[in-house]
Protein backbone atom coordinates (compact mmCIF):
# COMPACT_ATOMS: atom_id res chain seq x y z
CA UNK A 1 0.00 0.00 0.00
CA UNK A 2 1.17 3.50 -0.84
CA UNK A 3 0.78 6.77 1.00
CA UNK A 4 0.16 9.73 -1.63
CA UNK A 5 -0.42 12.98 -2.10
CA UNK A 6 -3.93 13.31 -3.82
CA UNK A 7 -4.09 14.96 -6.92
CA UNK A 8 -7.58 16.31 -8.72
CA UNK A 9 -6.82 13.67 -12.09
CA UNK A 10 -6.02 10.26 -12.37
CA UNK A 11 -3.42 10.24 -14.77
CA UNK A 12 -4.02 7.75 -17.85
CA UNK A 13 -0.61 6.04 -17.23
CA UNK A 14 -2.82 4.34 -14.58
CA UNK A 15 -5.56 3.18 -16.81
CA UNK A 16 -4.67 0.22 -19.42
CA UNK A 17 -5.32 0.29 -23.53
CA UNK A 18 -8.43 -1.19 -23.17
CA UNK A 19 -10.27 1.29 -21.12
CA UNK A 20 -10.17 -0.48 -17.57
CA UNK A 21 -8.22 0.56 -14.82
CA UNK A 22 -4.73 -0.86 -13.58
CA UNK A 23 -5.44 0.56 -9.94
CA UNK A 24 -7.61 -2.42 -8.04
CA UNK A 25 -8.96 -0.12 -5.39
CA UNK A 26 -8.21 3.85 -3.95
CA UNK A 27 -8.61 4.66 -0.10
CA UNK A 28 -9.01 8.25 0.56
CA UNK A 29 -8.60 10.37 3.76
CA UNK A 30 -11.74 12.56 4.96
CA UNK A 31 -10.58 15.48 7.13
CA UNK A 32 -8.49 17.61 5.00
CA UNK A 33 -8.29 15.89 1.99
CA UNK A 34 -11.64 15.36 0.35
CA UNK A 35 -13.27 18.02 3.23
CA UNK A 36 -12.04 21.24 4.40
CA UNK A 37 -13.30 20.63 7.78
CA UNK A 38 -9.72 20.36 10.27
CA UNK A 39 -10.63 24.01 11.13
CA UNK A 40 -14.04 22.97 12.50
CA UNK A 41 -12.31 20.63 14.81
CA UNK A 42 -10.34 23.39 16.42
CA UNK A 43 -13.34 25.54 16.46
CA UNK A 44 -15.58 22.66 18.53
CA UNK A 45 -12.51 22.48 20.95
CA UNK A 46 -12.24 25.98 21.72
CA UNK A 47 -15.39 26.03 22.27
CA UNK A 48 -15.68 23.18 24.54
CA UNK A 49 -12.53 23.94 26.84
CA UNK A 50 -14.70 27.86 27.12
CA UNK A 51 -17.20 25.79 28.54
CA UNK A 52 -15.44 23.93 30.76
CA UNK A 53 -13.64 27.02 31.90
CA UNK A 54 -10.32 26.79 29.71
CA UNK A 55 -9.19 29.23 27.39
CA UNK A 56 -6.89 27.04 24.62
CA UNK A 57 -3.61 28.39 23.37
CA UNK A 58 -3.71 28.96 19.58
CA UNK A 59 -0.17 27.32 19.71
CA UNK A 60 -1.92 23.86 20.68
CA UNK A 61 -3.84 24.10 17.15
CA UNK A 62 -0.67 22.74 15.51
CA UNK A 63 -0.22 20.02 17.52
CA UNK A 64 -4.03 18.54 17.97
CA UNK A 65 -5.83 19.43 14.33
CA UNK A 66 -5.18 16.42 11.90
CA UNK A 67 -4.36 13.59 14.95
CA UNK A 68 -6.08 11.14 16.37
CA UNK A 69 -9.23 12.33 18.60
CA UNK A 70 -7.53 10.33 21.61
CA UNK A 71 -3.91 12.18 21.30
CA UNK A 72 -5.77 15.40 20.65
CA UNK A 73 -8.31 15.06 23.38
CA UNK A 74 -5.62 13.86 25.84
CA UNK A 75 -2.87 16.41 24.98
CA UNK A 76 -5.90 19.15 25.71
CA UNK A 77 -6.67 17.73 28.76
CA UNK A 78 -3.08 17.61 30.23
CA UNK A 79 -2.17 20.82 28.92
CA UNK A 80 -4.93 23.14 30.30
CA UNK A 81 -5.67 20.42 33.78
CA UNK A 82 -9.69 20.27 32.65
CA UNK A 83 -11.37 18.00 34.89
CA UNK A 84 -13.03 15.98 32.62
CA UNK A 85 -11.80 11.96 31.20
CA UNK A 86 -11.40 11.19 28.00
CA UNK A 87 -14.51 9.44 26.99
CA UNK A 88 -16.67 12.46 28.22
CA UNK A 89 -14.33 14.79 26.37
CA UNK A 90 -14.74 12.24 22.95
CA UNK A 91 -18.95 12.69 22.98
CA UNK A 92 -18.79 16.62 23.37
CA UNK A 93 -16.36 17.44 20.60
CA UNK A 94 -18.13 14.86 18.23
CA UNK A 95 -21.41 16.60 19.26
CA UNK A 96 -19.64 20.53 18.88
CA UNK A 97 -18.30 19.07 15.39
CA UNK A 98 -22.17 17.52 14.17
CA UNK A 99 -23.49 20.97 14.93
CA UNK A 100 -21.01 22.43 12.54
CA UNK A 101 -21.00 20.18 9.53
CA UNK A 102 -24.68 20.23 9.88
CA UNK A 103 -24.84 23.65 8.23
CA UNK A 104 -22.32 22.13 5.41
CA UNK A 105 -19.36 20.63 4.81
CA UNK A 106 -16.88 22.41 2.24
CA UNK A 107 -14.82 19.78 -0.20
CA UNK A 108 -11.03 20.30 -0.82
CA UNK A 109 -10.31 22.17 -3.98
CA UNK A 110 -10.38 19.04 -6.49
CA UNK A 111 -12.12 16.26 -4.15
CA UNK A 112 -15.32 16.46 -6.61
CA UNK A 113 -13.65 15.42 -9.86
CA UNK A 114 -11.46 13.57 -8.08
CA UNK A 115 -14.59 11.36 -6.97
CA UNK A 116 -15.80 11.74 -10.10
CA UNK A 117 -12.96 10.64 -12.04
CA UNK A 118 -12.57 7.28 -9.93
CA UNK A 119 -16.19 6.93 -10.56
CA UNK A 120 -16.57 7.07 -13.95
CA UNK A 121 -13.66 4.55 -14.48
CA UNK A 122 -15.25 2.08 -11.94
CA UNK A 123 -12.53 1.84 -9.12
CA UNK A 124 -13.47 0.72 -6.07
CA UNK A 125 -13.08 3.58 -3.80
CA UNK A 126 -13.03 3.42 0.77
CA UNK A 127 -13.06 6.08 2.99
CA UNK A 128 -10.84 5.66 5.48
CA UNK A 129 -11.06 8.05 8.31
CA UNK A 130 -9.42 8.76 11.83
CA UNK A 131 -12.87 9.96 12.95
CA UNK A 132 -15.83 7.94 14.37
CA UNK A 133 -18.74 6.18 12.50
CA UNK A 134 -21.33 8.91 13.94
CA UNK A 135 -18.99 11.41 12.26
CA UNK A 136 -18.60 9.98 8.99
CA UNK A 137 -22.25 8.84 8.23
CA UNK A 138 -22.42 12.77 8.32
CA UNK A 139 -19.93 14.02 6.26
CA UNK A 140 -21.11 10.83 3.92
CA UNK A 141 -24.19 12.99 3.46
CA UNK A 142 -22.88 15.31 1.57
CA UNK A 143 -19.54 13.54 -0.30
CA UNK A 144 -22.53 11.20 -1.60
CA UNK A 145 -22.74 7.35 0.14
CA UNK A 146 -22.53 6.03 -3.43
CA UNK A 147 -19.13 6.77 -4.37
CA UNK A 148 -17.32 4.72 -1.63
CA UNK A 149 -17.53 0.85 -1.94
CA UNK A 150 -16.97 0.57 2.05
CA UNK A 151 -16.16 2.83 4.70
CA UNK A 152 -13.40 2.62 7.46
CA UNK A 153 -14.08 4.83 10.91
CA UNK A 154 -11.41 5.63 13.59
CA UNK A 155 -13.93 3.80 16.19
CA UNK A 156 -14.09 0.46 14.20
CA UNK A 157 -10.34 -0.14 14.42
CA UNK A 158 -8.18 -1.59 17.22
CA UNK A 159 -5.49 0.97 16.37
CA UNK A 160 -6.38 3.94 14.12
CA UNK A 161 -4.49 5.97 11.75
CA UNK A 162 -1.76 6.62 11.31
CA UNK A 163 -1.21 2.81 12.44
CA UNK A 164 -1.94 0.73 9.05
CA UNK A 165 -4.81 -1.17 9.80
CA UNK A 166 -7.66 0.68 8.91
CA UNK A 167 -6.25 0.36 5.63
CA UNK A 168 -5.74 -3.19 5.76
CA UNK A 169 -9.24 -3.43 6.74
CA UNK A 170 -10.12 -1.23 3.45
CA UNK A 171 -7.78 -3.66 1.50
CA UNK A 172 -9.23 -7.08 3.19
CA UNK A 173 -12.75 -5.26 2.36
CA UNK A 174 -12.05 -4.50 -0.97
CA UNK A 175 -10.04 -7.20 -2.39
CA UNK A 176 -7.33 -5.74 -3.32
CA UNK A 177 -3.27 -6.27 -2.10
CA UNK A 178 -1.73 -4.07 -0.06
CA UNK A 179 0.48 -2.99 -2.52
CA UNK A 180 -1.60 -2.55 -4.71
CA UNK A 181 -4.30 0.42 -3.50
CA UNK A 182 -2.80 3.84 -3.46
CA UNK A 183 -4.37 6.05 -0.66
CA UNK A 184 -4.34 9.82 0.41
CA UNK A 185 -4.03 11.69 3.49
CA UNK A 186 -2.92 14.85 4.63
CA UNK A 187 0.01 15.84 6.06
CA UNK A 188 0.88 18.41 8.30
CA UNK A 189 3.79 20.78 6.61
CA UNK A 190 6.61 21.49 8.55
CA UNK A 191 5.73 24.69 9.73
CA UNK A 192 2.83 23.21 11.50
CA UNK A 193 4.58 19.98 13.26
CA UNK A 194 4.52 19.75 16.76
CA UNK A 195 6.70 22.32 18.76
CA UNK A 196 9.18 21.43 21.43
CA UNK A 197 6.91 23.48 24.67
CA UNK A 198 8.57 25.66 26.78
CA UNK A 199 10.16 25.00 30.05
CA UNK A 200 7.49 24.78 32.37
CA UNK A 201 4.76 23.33 30.06
CA UNK A 202 2.86 20.20 29.35
CA UNK A 203 5.17 17.57 27.72
CA UNK A 204 3.88 17.88 23.87
CA UNK A 205 3.91 13.99 22.12
CA UNK A 206 5.44 13.49 18.95
CA UNK A 207 3.24 13.11 16.12
CA UNK A 208 2.81 9.59 15.05
CA UNK A 209 2.38 11.05 10.74
CA UNK A 210 5.69 12.32 11.14
CA UNK A 211 7.44 9.11 11.56
CA UNK A 212 8.86 7.62 8.57
CA UNK A 213 7.17 3.97 7.87
CA UNK A 214 8.81 0.86 9.08
CA UNK A 215 11.36 -0.65 6.76
CA UNK A 216 9.35 -3.84 4.87
CA UNK A 217 6.01 -2.16 6.54
CA UNK A 218 2.57 -2.70 3.96
CA UNK A 219 2.24 0.96 3.69
CA UNK A 220 6.04 1.76 3.44
CA UNK A 221 5.73 3.32 -0.34
CA UNK A 222 7.79 1.29 -2.95
CA UNK A 223 10.71 3.25 -3.81
CA UNK A 224 9.58 2.49 -7.73
CA UNK A 225 6.06 3.94 -7.17
CA UNK A 226 4.32 4.95 -10.29
CA UNK A 227 1.72 6.09 -7.96
CA UNK A 228 -0.02 9.50 -8.68
CA UNK A 229 -0.14 10.54 -5.09
CA UNK A 230 2.63 11.36 -2.83
CA UNK A 231 2.63 12.86 0.95
CA UNK A 232 2.58 16.21 1.17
Amino acid sequence: MEVCRMTSTVPASLFRTNGSSALQAVFLDMDGTLVDTEGFWWDAEVEVFADLGHRLDEAWRDVVVGGPMTRSAGYLIESTGADITLPELTVLLNEKFEQRIARGVPLMPGAERLLSELARHSIPTALVSASHRRIIDRVLASLGRDRFSLTVAGDEVVRTKPHPEPYLAAAEGSGPTPRSAPSSRTRRPASRRPRRPAAGSSPCPPSPRSRPPRAGSSCAPSKRSTCPFSVH
